[in-house]
């Protein structure tokens, strides 16, 4: 991405801002490393393709104050991270499966905070402390963020975009879902029938779109 000066300082405050919000709600933030080109700044001798934590010491941070947390991002444009494991945990797929695990959850009417990456994440975060059922445990193409992990939120930046809300938090008035409410809606969008059933309806979408 192309920073300007301006546009940086805009945007640090911004990611102050979302810090300091969510540390009021005693999710546990911390400060990661941020984009400079075709590097990441903030923490030396570490190889990264994303964020991770500026302090080598940050398991010892979690839990740090608003004001201190405010202070982290005074001076410098850190991506904003959130340790998983105490307050939140996070389940990751790819962003196709996860668009049919939040289809699956709509008809379930149960509202989940998702977030996604430039990368093409999707993040469905839960209630901390559960562990991946059997039937998931074995997939490669998800990956539970629990203890001693974190992740990122928006408005981190990434080299090609920033990470976003597909469903923030608010709508679920802040409180987190079970983790096996999500659990069930992977199993469920994961089955052949399902995926079958997407595919056919996607088929739909186009060939009435070629209608027109």
């Amino acid at each position: 991405m192309d920073w300007s000066d301006s546009w940086r300082g805009a945007f640090r405050i911004e990611l102050r801002a979302e810090a300091m919000g969510l540390a009021w709600r005693g999710w546990p933030v911390l400060p990661g490393t941020y984009p400079t080109g075709s590097q990441w700044a903030g923490r030396d001798g570490v190889e990264q393709t994303g964020p991770v934590p500026v302090h080598r010491d940050w398991v010892d941070r979690v839990g740090t104050k608003p004001e201190q947390v405010a202070a982290w991002w005074t001076g410098r444009r850190y991506s904003l991270l959130v340790a998983t494991g105490y307050v939140v945990d996070a389940i990751e797929v790819d962003a196709e499966l996860g668009r049919r695990v939040a289809s699956v959850l709509r008809t379930t009417g149960v509202p989940v905070p998702i977030a996604a990456t430039p990368a093409g994440k999707w993040m469905f975060l839960v209630n901390s402390g559960q562990e991946l059922s059997a039937e998931l445990a074995g997939r490669g193409d998800v990956v539970l963020h629990g203890l001693n992990s974190w992740i990122p939120l928006p408005p981190t930046p990434f080299q090609h975009g920033v990470v976003h809300w597909r469903v923030k938090p608010e709508v679920c008035g802040w409180s987190l879902p079970d983790s096996q409410v999500v659990q069930e809606a992977l199993v469920e969008a994961t089955r052949p029938d399902h995926v079958g059933e997407m595919l056919g309806t996607s088929a739909q979408r186009l060939v009435a779109a070629d209608s027109f």
